[in-house]
């Protein structure tokens, strides 16, 4: 059986019947012109909502057109993006998912805690749902919150397979507001994923369309002199990489929807003035991290991740690949505002329009600048972890050129104790009793350790003094409240609504490391892609800390299923709750995990392309 991280599965032997399912897509597949009946609107429509506790979901192809030419998608009922589930914590749901497409399907329930046979991951959870066949989810709803459902087979999330979910509390909301709307953010590519990730594969730095040029080669020499300029281009040209890449995928290849509307088209959310509104943004994209902001408004962030968490007024904020925030915000004039979501490397946006009358238009910002990786991307962080002087991190007077690509492989590795680890590529495991619950991002303040698979052909660095990312903005975020005034949400900021409920000191530690070769586009996990790993196995009812060490460039949202990732924000009594964290270039970070949920479950890096090697399998015995 193929499973959804096999990026070879194009096609599967199929039954007449099942031929019969897909013949009639087979013309728009072979990017044959569809009949006039068929055709898609330029303009689609919005996603429909569906309430109550029992639902029929219908996985199909659908001919969509977001940039005036005609693509096939994959739609549940109809729509791109999927129905709206609306639910009530307290309630049973039962869902039953008809799969009408050539290919296996499945629907995995992001972010919901429920058993781990109802969790939809093909291979793990169960076997996945065939062409023709209807598979019945059935589990009770424990939780309330912002969260959203997609396909976990082949790429089908990159195609349309994506849907957001809300869960009214059973109890009063804490949450005071008049009205509410659902923001999914996602991208859209006429090429088909498997062609996007063929050409990553050849070319890691494919749809960068910002690599430097003879003009930046001047500019710096004006700035920095010809040595200086000399040994930082010599250094990044040992490592092959580029302090441009940002994002594997780009605006070059996407178009970024908001609700499946493209900027043009241009969402539309309704309020009348002194109203509070909450806005549930989702990060339902494949490979797209956005920073959101408002312009002219204050927003209150009042849930991360479907959780309520104290309330934080900010600016902006970043939300990663299957983040969740709520903000609440009070627009006291009838006006218009645009809801803008520029993405991480500024290569495009997504936009949609706040106003009290549909006539209204508020005007489009200009993307911020594109932001340059430095040394402190690379793990090389000279500032003894004090964050507070983040913001001028370039150490571009360094020379780095005998560093050779971050590679210390001059260290002694023989005095490294790897005699403790849980299978042979299960994690850097420090067994015994740890302190410091709720320390500042960086668990235990153990050491960096680079286990021995980290040193081969798939690991291009490795990061030997990681910044501590709990403070960080992130990338092309830090000088924002210098430059523009704006106050921008980091992890630092978010803190539980209500007490933390494991209060115990974590039994032991996983330092898992998150690597990476960009130029083979080659990801993987202690530098071992997921085919080749042993599970991480945790024993049911323990507590234990993960802290994670980047040791790439890219920024990684990270994701447990089954399980809460209780970020360690220096508070021990009101740790929040996460389901997905995003792991900063070169930095550190940790979080305590209940194991509280028996059975298989995947870990991975929810960057869709990412996901076949920086993926983990996680069972609870």
């Amino acid at each position: 059986m193929k499973h959804f991280f096999d990026p070879s599965v194009t096609t599967l032997p199929i039954s007449r019947r099942r031929f019969v399912t897909g013949m009639a897509v087979g013309a728009a597949l072979a990017g044959l012109p569809a009949s006039r009946e068929s055709a898609a609107q330029t303009v689609n429509p919005l996603p429909e909502v569906l309430r109550g506790n029992r639902f029929d979901l219908h996985v199909n192809y659908l001919p969509v057109n977001f940039t005036g030419r005609e693509r096939t998608a994959v739609a549940v009922n109809g729509g791109v993006p999927a129905p709206v589930l609306r639910w009530k914590e307290g309630d049973t749901v039962t869902i039953n998912v008809t799969n009408h497409l050539a290919h296996d399907t499945s629907i995995h329930w992001h972010g919901l805690i429920l058993p781990s046979n109802m969790d939809g991951v093909p291979g793990l959870s169960f076997d996945g749902i065939r062409p023709g066949e209807t598979f019945t989810y059935q589990f009770p709803i424990t939780q309330s919150g912002t969260y959203w459902y997609h396909s976990h087979s082949d790429f089908q999330e990159q195609q349309g397979h994506y849907g957001a979910i809300v869960i009214d509390p059973a109890a009063p909301d804490p949450v005071a507001y008049n009205r509410d709307h659902v923001i999914l953010l996602t991208d859209w590519s006429d090429d088909s994923p498997h062609d996007i990730y063929a050409k990553l594969k050849k070319e890691g730095h494919y749809y960068n369309r910002r690599r430097r040029t003879a003009g930046d080669l001047w500019e710096e020499i004006r700035h920095k002199g010809v040595a200086q300029t000399w040994r930082d281009r010599r250094m990044w040209n040992e490592m092959r990489m580029s302090d441009r890449d940002i994002s594997d995928v780009t605006g070059y290849t996407y178009t970024y929807l908001m609700n499946g509307q493209t900027p043009d088209a241009n969402f539309m959310a309704q309020f009348k003035r002194g109203e509070k509104v909450r806005l549930r943004f989702i990060n339902g994209s494949a490979m797209s991290i956005f920073d959101i902001r408002i312009p002219g408004l204050k927003m209150t962030v009042v849930a991360s991740d479907g959780q309520n968490i104290e309330p934080v007024s900010v600016d902006e904020f970043r939300i990663g690949v299957a983040e969740t925030y709520d903000v609440v915000v009070e627009p006291a004039d009838d006006r218009a505002y645009t809801l803008f979501a520029q993405t991480i490397d500024r290569s495009g946006f997504a936009r949609g329009t706040l106003t009290p009358h549909p006539e209204l238009r508020a005007e489009v910002p200009a993307m911020d600048y594109a932001p340059v990786l430095t040394h402190r991307d690379m793990g090389m962080d000279h500032s003894g972890h004090d964050m507070g002087g983040m913001s001028g991190m370039d150490h571009s007077g360094h020379d780095m050129g005998s560093m050779n690509g971050m590679d210390h492989s001059g260290h002694d590795m023989s005095a490294m104790d790897h005699s403790q680890h849980m299978g042979q590529h299960a994690g850097h495991q420090m067994q015994g009793k740890t302190s410091g619950l709720g320390r500042a991002g960086f668990g235990s303040n153990a050491p960096v350790r680079h286990h021995a698979s980290e040193y081969g052909p798939g690991v291009d660095m490795r990061a030997d003094m990681p910044a501590n990312g709990l403070h960080d903005p992130g990338i092309g975020l830090r000088d924002h409240q210098s430059r523009y005034g704006r106050r921008v949400l980091t992890y630092a900021d978010i803190r539980n609504l209500t007490p933390t409920i494991d209060r115990r000191e974590p039994q032991r530690e996983i330092q898992l490391h998150l690597t990476g070769n960009m130029e083979r586009y080659m990801w993987s996990m202690d530098g071992v892609k997921f085919a080749n790993a042993e599970p991480l196995i945790l024993k049911y009812g323990e507590r234990l800390r993960i802290t994670l060490v980047n040791d790439t460039m890219m920024t990684h949202p990270i994701h447990l299923h089954g399980m809460w990732s209780e970020l360690e924000t220096g508070d021990p009594e009101y740790i929040p709750r996460k389901h997905t964290v995003l792991v900063q270039p070169g930095s550190t970070i940790s979080y305590l995990v209940t194991a509280d949920a028996y059975g298989r479950w995947a870990y991975h890096c929810h960057l869709l392309y990412h996901m076949p090697g920086m993926f983990r399998e996680v069972r609870v015995v």
